[in-house]
């Protein structure tokens, strides 16, 4: 009898933990998640119930006005140096034989011979393609530039072929810029006739 009533009593207490485990279990998945017991909520509105929430004040900053303002500045000085250097009137007879070819006067002549045998590596590389002339002129002057400041001696201007505007017109402006010390027609794999190779003057001043 006694040992009939400690099993009777084993299986009630057992029924009670499983019907109190399902319960639990179907707090935690019923409940709100991260509410707070209400002790723990009356402790948090009494240390801050006078508080306020903050507005939002991020600011998204627009483009560095300083940095739109000097691009606005080069693109101004390019556009004088090439009104400056390039005019349209001015055609010299630049062809042998079919080919540009171009020393400036008071140099070495054997320039020439050393561009059309590819002795001379670009070291910069302007795409003409799709500009009219006057942007080909700024970005001749920027390539000038950049080659003095970068301390190329040598660059490659591809003017392509197309309705033949800037392949006639880019070696005519070249030839006024007092830093094109010499051209040449590009050797193929630089672009042949669509391309020009030019030696560039070096500034003396190594802080240029």
């Amino acid at each position: 009898m006694k040992k009939e009533l400690q099993q009777i009593k084993k299986s009630i207490v057992k029924n009670m933990q499983q019907k109190a485990d399902a319960e639990a279990k179907k707090r935690a998945l019923t409940s709100e998640p991260n509410v707070l017991p209400e002790d723990d909520a009356d402790l948090f509105r009494d240390m801050f119930g006078g508080t306020q929430k903050i507005q939002q004040d991020k600011v998204v900053f627009k483009r560095n006005i300083l940095q739109k303002k000097h691009e606005v500045e080069e693109d101004e000085k390019k556009k004088r140096l090439a009104e400056f250097y390039f005019s349209d009137e001015y055609v010299p007879n630049l062809e042998n034989n079919g080919t540009i070819s171009y020393v400036q006067p008071g140099q070495d002549s054997y320039l020439a011979k050393q561009l059309r045998r590819g002795d001379f590596y670009p070291e910069l590389v302007l795409d003409l393609h799709g500009l009219n002339k006057e942007q080909a002129k700024q970005e001749l002057i920027a390539l000038i530039t950049e080659c003095k400041k970068q301390h190329y001696r040598c660059a490659c201007v591809v003017h392509g072929i197309g309705e033949y505007i800037l392949k006639q017109k880019v070696p005519h402006y070249l030839v006024q810029h007092p830093d094109i010390l010499a051209m040449h027609q590009a050797p193929l794999e630089f672009g042949g006739k669509g391309a020009l190779l030019v030696v560039i003057n070096q500034p003396t001043n190594p802080k240029f």
